[in-house]
């Protein structure tokens, strides 16, 4: 057994791993990097990138038939296997090779094999099937950035059925005829968007609704548009059992006892943390669970004390604060200078916000659903600004009555709320359906983040026509 040492060592080599090494090699640090799957995580291969390639083909050519002399120019449906094909692309075919010689480029020894904590800074790399290993000494951090994976829910029959996950359904070769999606949250609603657009008859069973988290406009037009589309959205629904038949088709009955059948069922209906086999019980934490971390990332125990000496840091969806590819990110970058500053002594600027401090994902998180229309918010809902204890006003605008949204597209459809905190009259929640909106998030996040006063938010003035200038419509609504 070899033993190699360094400042830091990373479990996980997923777009949060990745981003604390940069950070620590920049800040002057080792650092080597540990993963048992691919190096670009599930965002590179079977989530963000290879999903929203699947979606926009059918969003390009929606927008082209809404625009009038583009929309006699479409003479087609998609092709189908063109689209696959891009999708394969953008996930580098499955093989990390591109990714991985950046680590090596920057100077990060990458340990391929499953990681485990044996010991305070201790990691243990299973490297091959011979059961070969390796452990790696950390000076000062260990970081888990081992991300999550797909809950399978407990319904009779489903695992057996060997369901769809998020995985199957980014990487599939085929178009089920048939598509059955348990679930209404970002995943179920974008692959449904995305399925029916290549060709396959789908079923969304969305037992709480569909975006429940969002504002309820957001759901009620994304539920609209899919409808529009031809996919049986059934708000309620819930499966009570799942058989997959020898012919592979597969057979739903739900708690109502309607039966819905279908070629593939796609389950969507939340993650559960990649912590079951990493060696928590090491150092007193229980296998499976999330990693609770203070605001400099460090993981801490049941009465909220550092594990250990605050050598033990987790980031990204595993600390469960947000399970967002940025936003894991942006934890990686804090958590990676924060551990920096501590082995050279330095303060840290742990603040509301400081440097060394993720804060951002408590009330300003931006996100974007790449359904048709696209829902884009940053910050608080309505509705958690007031479970807060927010005093607040809402300021609605409708999105096709701005000039630059009737350019955009013919029958332009969309809707805009800001919610503004009446006692220190900055901007705490934004949200945006309709087409193309995604691009028009970053703007509210800056709002949000800053706290720009509504007072000075009035000089800054959107250029026309463009769908920008919903800002000043909602500001002329909230008035002065």
């Amino acid at each position: 057994m070899d033993t190699n040492t360094y400042d830091v060592v990373v479990i996980g080599a997923g777009p949060v791993g990745e981003n604390i090494a940069d950070r620590v090699v920049q800040g002057g640090l080792t650092v080597a990097v540990v993963e048992r799957e691919l190096v670009g995580g599930e965002c590179s291969y079977w989530a963000c990138m290879p999903t929203k390639a699947l979606l926009r083909s059918g969003a390009a050519l929606r927008a082209a038939r809404q625009v009038p002399g583009a929309r006699e120019a479409v003479t087609g449906e998609l092709d189908v296997a063109a689209v696959l094909r891009r999708r394969d692309s953008f996930a580098a075919h499955w093989q990390d090779d591109g990714q991985a010689a950046w680590l090596e480029q920057v100077g990060v020894p990458l340990y391929r094999g499953h990681g485990r904590i044996v010991s305070t800074r201790a990691v243990e790399v299973t490297t091959g099937e011979d059961g070969a290993t390796v452990t790696l000494t950390a000076r000062h951090a260990v970081v888990v950035a081992t991300g999550s994976r797909v809950l399978v829910p407990d319904v009779e029959g489903l695992r057996e059925a060997a369901p769809w996950t998020s995985r199957e359904a980014a990487a599939s070769s085929t178009v089920p005829g048939r598509l059955a999606v348990i679930g209404g949250g970002v995943v179920a609603a974008e692959m449904a968007t995305a399925y029916a657009g290549l060709g396959a008859s789908v079923t969304v069973l969305a037992r709480d609704g569909v975006l429940p988290s969002a504002e309820p406009f957001a759901g009620e037009r994304v539920v609209a548009s899919l409808r529009e589309a031809g996919v049986s959205v059934l708000l309620g629904a819930e499966a009570a059992t799942v058989k997959r038949a020898g012919d592979g088709t597969v057979s739903l009955t739900l708690t109502s006892g309607a039966q819905i059948d279908a070629d593939e069922v796609l389950v969507a209906v939340g993650r559960v943390p990649n912590t079951r086999d990493i060696g928590l019980e090491a150092v007193g934490l229980t296998p499976g669970d999330w990693l609770t971390v203070d605001g400099t990332l460090r993981v801490v125990g049941a009465e909220g004390a550092p594990v250990g000496d605050g050598w033990l840091y987790a980031a990204g969806d595993v600390n469960r604060r947000v399970l967002l590819t940025h936003q894991g990110k942006y934890q990686a970058r804090a958590v990676g200078d924060t551990i920096v500053a501590r082995a050279k002594g330095e303060a840290v600027d742990d603040g509301r916000w400081g440097r060394h401090a993720a804060t951002a994902d408590e009330r300003a998180v931006p996100q974007v659903v790449f359904t048709d229309p696209e829902i884009a918010s940053v910050g608080l809902t309505a509705a958690a600004a007031e479970a807060a204890g927010l005093r607040i006003r809402v300021v609605d605008h409708d999105l096709a009555a701005v000039a630059g949204s009737t350019l955009q597209a013919e029958d332009y459809r969309g809707q805009a709320r800001m919610v503004v905190d009446e006692d220190r009259k900055v901007i705490v929640g934004f949200t945006l359906a309709g087409p193309d909106v995604a691009e028009l998030l970053h703007a509210a996040t800056i709002a949000v983040v800053g706290e720009v006063p509504l007072d000075r938010l009035w000089h800054a003035v959107p250029a026309f026509p463009t769908v920008s200038e919903v800002w000043l419509r909602l500001l002329e609504g909230y008035g002065r």
